[in-house]
This record gives C-alpha cells, sequence and structure tokens, in this order.
C-alpha cells in the first residue's frame, strides 16, 4: 500500500515501497488545474493487427508489466543488463502479484513490433521499453490499438506523446540546465562542439535558445564526423587557431623591427606561445563522451582553448566516463547529470545481486519499473492511466526527481558538476520538487 502524501511529493515509504539506499517512489493528487487527459485510442473490434484477438486471461490478481528489450542481437549486453535493473526493481519494491514480462525486440523494429504485439496478446496492462526511437515508432500503433501506455527508454522527443513516454534523458534540458548554470557565473558567450547529425544539430538549436534566454549568445559553432579518426582540422576551425597563429607572427615580426630592452623582454614573452589573442566565446559545450571526449578536449587545450579563459561544458553523457579527472584538459570543467549518491547506492546493490557494475542505461529500467510497481499497488487497485503517469509531483528514482509530461517526455532536475584533480564534485545540487521550478 501506498503512504499519505507527504508534502508535494507523495514518497513510497510503507513496507514493501522503499528500496535500500533511500530510493523512493510515489504519487500524489494529480494538479485540478491541468487540461483534461485524453483517451488512448480503444482497441477496435478487440482485434490487433495480426495476432487476433487479445487472450483471455483468468481474473486472478496478476498484474501483469511487458519490458521490451534487446535480448538478442548486438545491443543484447545493454538489454540483458537493463532487464537485470528491472528485475532488482521488482524484487525491491513490487507487490507479490506483479510480474514483469520481458520480451525480446533482438534489437530491430520489426522485432519490437513483434514483442509488442506478443506483449499485447498476453494481456500486460503497460509496457516498458523499447530502446531505440525506430523502435518506439514501430510499438506505439500497436500499443495504442491494445489500449496499453508505452513508458519507453528512448531519449528522442519526436517518438513522444499520444500514449507514448520516454524516460531517458533528452538533450533540451541538459543544455538548459548547464547553460542556465554557466550563464549564472557570468558567461555569456556560448560555442558548440557538436557531431554532424540530428544529435548534434539538437544541441546547438537548444544551446541558442537556452543562451538567448539568458541574455547570452550562441556565438560560434563547429560540427565533426564522429566517425572521423582525427578531428583537428575541427577544432582548429573553432579555435580559430590559425588567425591567432598569424597574429602572432606579425606581432613576434613588429617587436624584432623595434630595438630596445621593452620589445626584447615582450619578444621573450611570447617565445612560448603558440597564438596571440582570445577566441571570442567564454564556454565550449562537448556533448560527448567517452575516447572522443577525451580526444576534443585535450585538442582544444593543444590549439589554446584553455581555462580559466574558456569552461568547458558537458552533458549527462559524461558521467558515463571512468576518471574524468584523468584527461588534464577537463580539470574545472561542469557538467549538467543525475546527482550521484542515489546512482552509488543502486550500482553497490546491482553488483551485489548480479556480480558486475550496472550499465549507465540500467537506471532507466529501474526507474520504469519501479514507477511501474508503485503505481499497481494504488489503494483502488493498479492504475497505469494517462493521469496516473503523468503526476504533476513526480517521482524520486535512481536517476533523480522526474515527472512524465503529457507531451511524453520525462522532466527531470538535474545537478551541475566539476571535474576537479580528485575526481568529480557536485556544485549545485537539483531541485528537490517540482513547484521550484514553476513558482
Amino acid at each position: 500500500m501506498l503512504c499519505a502524501a507527504l508534502g508535494l511529493l507523495l514518497l513510497a515509504s510503507c513496507s514493501g515501497a522503499t528500496v535500500d539506499g533511500g530510493d523512493t517512489y510515489g504519487q500524489g493528487p494529480r494538479d485540478p488545474n491541468l487540461p483534461p487527459v485524453p483517451p488512448l485510442p480503444s482497441l477496435q473490434d478487440g482485434q490487433l493487427p495480426s495476432e487476433g484477438a487479445r487472450q483471455a486471461y483468468p481474473n486472478d490478481g496478476t498484474i501483469r508489466v511487458g519490458i521490451l528489450l534487446p535480448l538478442s542481437g548486438p545491443r543484447a549486453g545493454l538489454g540483458k543488463a537493463m532487464q537485470n535493473a528491472a528485475e532488482l526493481a521488482m524484487f525491491e519494491i513490487a507487490g507479490d502479484k506483479f510480474t514483469l514480462m520481458p520480451f525480446d525486440t533482438q534489437g530491430t523494429p520489426a522485432g519490437a513490433s513483434a514483442a509488442a504485439e506478443k506483449a499485447v496478446t498476453e494481456g500486460v496492462r503497460l509496457i516498458l521499453g523499447p530502446l531505440l526511437a525506430s523502435s518506439v515508432e514501430a510499438v506505439a500503433p500497436v500499443a495504442r490499438m491494445g489500449s496499453v501506455q508505452v513508458v519507453a527508454f528512448s531519449n528522442s522527443q519526436r517518438v513522444a506523446g499520444e500514449g507514448v513516454f520516454i524516460m531517458g534523458f533528452v538533450p533540451e534540458q541538459q543544455v538548459k540546465a548547464i547553460v542556465d548554470f554557466a550563464g549564472s557565473r557570468g558567461l555569456a558567450r556560448f560555442a558548440v562542439l557538436a557531431p554532424q547529425d540530428e544529435f548534434g544539430q539538437t544541441v546547438v538549436q537548444a544551446t541558442q535558445d537556452a543562451a538567448r534566454q539568458r541574455g547570452g549568445a550562441l556565438v560560434r559553432t563547429q560540427s565533426y564526423d564522429p566517425g572521423a579518426a582525427d578531428f583537428s582540422k575541427d577544432v582548429k576551425l573553432l579555435a580559430d587557431y590559425d588567425q591567432r597563429r598569424k597574429a602572432l607572427m606579425q606581432q613576434r615580426a613588429q617587436l624584432k623591427r623595434q630595438p630596445g630592452e621593452v620589445s626584447r623582454r615582450a619578444l621573450k614573452r611570447l617565445e612560448k606561445r603558440d597564438t596571440i589573442g582570445d577566441v571570442d566565446f567564454d564556454a565550449v559545450l562537448i556533448p560527448e563522451t567517452g575516447q572522443r571526449l577525451r580526444a576534443l578536449a585535450s585538442l582544444l587545450s593543444y590549439y589554446d582553448v584553455d581555462p580559466p579563459a574558456v569552461r568547458m561544458l558537458g552533458l549527462r553523457n559524461w558521467d558515463e566516463i571512468p576518471k574524468p579527472e584523468s584527461e588534464p584538459s577537463l580539470i574545472g570543467a561542469w557538467f549538467a547529470a543525475p546527482a550521484p549518491a542515489e546512482w552509488a547506492g543502486f550500482s553497490a546493490r546491482f553488483k551485489s545481486a548480479f556480480g558486475r557494475a550496472p550499465a549507465r542505461l540500467s537506471s532507466l529500467a529501474y526507474d520504469a519499473t519501479a514507477l511501474a510497481a508503485v503505481l499497481a499497488q494504488g489503494e483502488g487497485g493498479p492504475d497505469f492511466s494517462f493521469e496516473a503517469l503523468t503526476n504533476p509531483n513526480g517521482f524520486l528514482g535512481v536517476d533523480g526527481l522526474f515527472r512524465l509530461n503529457p507531451t511524453g517526455v520525462a522532466e527531470r532536475a538535474l545537478a551541475i558538476l566539476e571535474v576537479r584533480r580528485e575526481g568529480v564534485v557536485m556544485i549545485a545540487a537539483p531541485q528537490e520538487s517540482f513547484q521550484q521550478f514553476t513558482n
């Protein structure tokens, strides 16, 4: 049973609903000022697109929730890790009647569609997953015809809505969080060094919008081929290296023509310089991770884009990097991500249960399953309705406070972290309630 509301957030802190390490989930009354909830399209004549009539299951009180994951194919390792995380949430939070049913998407849209048809036919009341946007698109019409809501793990806003919710971290929210923080610290001129793809374009547009809202500006952008072996040319362009190098050569030549001790000392100071003059931005956002991030940060430093003159900024995928402080160029960088404490607790419990560390995306499966388990324990019975899922008060999970908006997108409270020589440190805590976002 769920507890009574505790302020804005209703915490599931009763017996059987609180997990070790303080992870809590819950729900509260819907805000009466929100717009009315649109109904899902209903199943027409009880028919699925290809499976025929939904099978009849005995009314034994079992609450079936399906989870669609790539359990075979190239992403099978990630799929299995996410399945394990979902199982951990079920064992820690769910009641006896809660049944989690895994279905293999094979990592393809066709496989995801077939898995969704099987899930709906076998009587699931909610679908968790799939992982990729293309697979979510394939699942959505099947789920709608079966009157089943979908809580997917994608971060693509284009697949959200009409009964599909995405749990992934959307780039726009992360960009706004880090740009807002940087703006509050006096940084107003931003640059973006991003991959030449849809994700990169989204980050560039989000940075432009967020900077403008803060009274700042996006003054320089540079894209690169994420599959390239060498990013030097692109980083040089962002750094305006050739022009700044040319300015240095001209300055040296002029000083050499001028006799006297002052000119000699000035030349001496320029001996170890590769460029002269500052770039036209205060901060550069690099929405990259792993070895590519390390390579880009190192190249920026090599081409004379260095702190403290320029602050490097990042997004949530930076927290996938082990020991970012080992890259000297990242020392002093800021990035937006969930507060690390809950992840640390979840990671320890996962490792204890399964003998290995969890994949970073495993938290999405844990939180989605925990959300389903809590909604299954409502006082009036299981409630996976649009209204229950879009509770404006939100839920608290491994990745912090979140809520599913009526648009289908997960809105999240993010912390700001700084890379220091001794490790990553949280320098700005996330919001504790969604009331703080709106007041």
